[in-house]
């Protein structure tokens, strides 16, 4: 009994013993972290306050990808959501007069570097919140941190051609799609460079031709595709409503006349074509004036093709002919004024974007004037920027113009200094289908103005939208795909890849917004230069032979990660073409737009598992698997 007790005494003293030694340990791996804090002029900033966030902390916000996007809810903003609940229990240092900072006691664990200045001249975030270090790691040298600066309250917009006066280097944001998206039939402004795309007038050259398209078939229940569109006039020739001929008229401008079917004494109409809408890749779309304002009308599908089933991926999809042509009537009509390109889809193409109520009812559009711009929209004989331009993305320059140049970073916003959340809603605010104060897909404000770079994500649901994102119809069977185009900001923001404990990514990570890469999407070279280094620059250990035999049974090595990964769930033009035919006859087809939601959808996923073929999801097992395995034995 006695030798039992003594055994008991010795391991009780080991026990404490190797706690005691485990506690000493711990405490001589806490460290301290210095660094200093500057704007990307290298001027200090004093009195911010700099936080090491656990990236532990930012794991627990993680959740499955589901639909359900809300303001005020403290999980989708990984800094600043951990801030709200724990800004007190944080390691933190405050900056003094020369940026200068120190944090003591960091042990264990990774962490994200987060700024939070507090004069009012700079934005949170900074060039380390949004990739986690080991506290030796961020111990070992003295830190290096940037902020972004915010413009200031009074700011106005100057147009991209004051930009270029001093960043020439970004001229090549002019070969963009972002750039080149809405253009003057046959005058491309000296803000545009459409030498990246040399078929981008495809389909407006098939009209200027002089096409007579047919509209028939009108089916009430669909949405903005009523009618099925075709050059050639239909064998139910009863089904016709009405034709639109383009035709170069006299003054030289593209035009196009509809002409009631139904009935033959009905005036035809003429509208003038004065822009077109895309084109740079899967499709464009027509502006014509009818009355102060601009309409779309007709898609062009440059890999449509008319023997393909569908009507969605004919070369030509109807855009709201609908809005020409009462099918109660039968008669021909002018599109709704409530309708028009201004009010309803322009806001996230303008650089400025602005719409001004009249007494009458109406409202003025504008764009910030720019003499190099692509069309004087407001009638002040100054051309507008029709298009994203530096100060979509980098607020309006003003104050950045006139400062001094060691003033010049603290008066405009860079993205790449901003904390992932700030960062991404630049990009999500048009790449999302939100709705906003005018009730349709255009988040703006109740001042009709879309947010200005740099503020929190909750404040742009909470000012900028009534519906956060989009509805249930524009995502596959399982809610989580999204299935409507111009949904990838709405996937990033619900994917691991946006919420983790490494690496808090941002668009700006894959893609290049200032078009210097010339790779079409805006894409950063190493996506896709078969050696998948992009994706290899994090995950290491990955070995495509070894993870695909371990996921498929079968060893793949010339693949990207992205073919897999980055599945095309959406469709904004044809699609890419017609993919694997089945046995049964029955055709998979391969869409033109990527989820960003970064999984991999499998075959018995509920959006796919028992459903048509042409009506399913696409997933890799019917895409890029499809091109060499039997689709029926998958």
């Amino acid at each position: 009994m006695q030798r039992m007790k003594r055994s008991i005494s010795l391991a009780a003293v080991l026990i404490l013993g190797g706690v005691l030694a485990a506690g000493s340990a711990l405490a001589a791996k806490q460290v301290a972290i210095k660094g200093v804090v500057t704007d990307g002029s290298k001027q200090a900033v004093s009195g911010a306050v700099v936080y090491l966030v656990p990236a532990a902390d930012v794991v627990k916000l993680g959740k499955t990808p589901s639909i359900e996007i809300r303001k005020d809810v403290p999980n989708d903003e990984p800094m600043e959501d951990n801030l709200a609940n724990n800004r007190d229990t944080y390691l933190k240092g405050t900056t003094d007069k020369k940026g200068a900072f120190s944090i003591s006691g960091a042990g264990g664990g990774k962490y994200f570097v987060y700024v939070e200045p507090t004069n009012g001249t700079y934005l949170p975030g900074g060039t380390l919140a949004t990739k986690s270090q080991t506290a030796a790691a961020l111990a070992a040298k003295p830190l290096a941190v940037q902020v972004s600066g915010k413009t200031p309250a009074e700011a106005t917009f100057v147009g991209s051609s004051a930009c270029l006066k001093c960043h020439a280097g970004y001229k090549d944001m002019g070969k963009t799609l972002h750039k080149i998206g809405i253009s003057v039939v046959g005058k491309p402004s000296k803000l545009q460079d459409h030498s990246r795309f040399p078929d981008f007038n495809k389909g407006l050259n098939r009209l200027s031709a002089g096409s007579k398209l047919y509209f028939s078939s009108f089916d009430k229940s669909r949405g903005f595709d009523k009618y099925i569109i075709t050059e050639k006039a239909p064998a139910d020739a009863a089904s016709v409503n009405f034709t639109a001929t383009f035709f170069k008229d006299t003054d030289g401008k593209l035009k196009f006349r509809t002409e009631n079917v139904k009935d033959s004494t009905d005036a035809a109409r003429v509208y003038t074509v004065e822009m077109t809408y895309g084109g740079g890749l899967y499709k464009q779309r027509y502006l014509y004036r009818s009355g102060a304002n601009l309409f779309p009308f007709v898609q062009y599908n440059p890999n449509g093709d008319d023997s393909f089933a569908d009507r969605t991926r004919k070369p030509f999809r109807d855009y709201h002919g609908d809005w020409l042509y009462n099918d109660e009537t039968k008669k021909l009509v002018d599109p709704p004024a409530k309708k028009a390109f201004e009010s309803e889809c322009a806001s996230c193409h303008y650089n400025g974007y602005t719409l001004t109520p009249t007494v009458g009812g109406g409202f003025v559009a504008g764009a910030v004037n720019d003499p190099n711009g692509e069309m004087d929209i407001d009638g002040d004989g100054v051309p507008n920027e029709l298009n994203i331009g530096c100060e979509n993305c980098h607020g309006p320059g003003s104050a950045h113009v006139k400062s001094a140049r060691a003033q010049k970073s603290a008066t405009i916003v860079n993205p790449r200094k901003l904390a992932a959340e700030r960062a991404t809603v630049i990009c999500s605010q048009c790449h999302s289908r939100p709705q906003g104060n005018m009730k349709n897909d255009q988040p703006v404000s109740k001042e009709n103005r879309m947010l200005i770079p740099g503020i929190s994500r909750n404040d742009y649901l909470a000012n900028h939208t009534t519906r956060e994102d989009a509805a249930q119809k524009d995502y596959w069977g399982d809610g989580v795909h999204s299935k409507a185009h111009h949904q990838q900001g709405t996937d990033l923001i619900r994917s691991k890849k946006y919420i983790n404990e490494n690496h808090l990514m941002t668009c700006v990570d894959c893609h290049d917004p200032h078009g210097k890469s010339g790779v079409k999407h805006q894409l950063r070279l190493e996506v896709r230069d078969g050696k998948n280094s992009l994706c290899a620059s994090c995950h290491k250990d990955i070995k495509t032979k070894a993870h695909t035999a371990a996921k498929v049974g079968m060893e793949h090595d010339k693949i990207n990660c992205v073919d897999c990964h980055v599945t095309k769930t959406m469709m904004t033009g044809a699609g890419l073409g017609k993919g694997l035919t089945r046995k049964d006859g029955k055709n998979y087809w391969t869409n033109d737009i990527s989820s960003h939601v970064f999984d991999v959808p499998r075959k018995n996923n509920k959006a796919v598992a028992g459903v048509e073929p042409g009506k399913a999801m696409p997933i890799p097992y019917t895409n890029a698997c499809g091109e060499c395995h039997d689709v029926d034995k998958l």
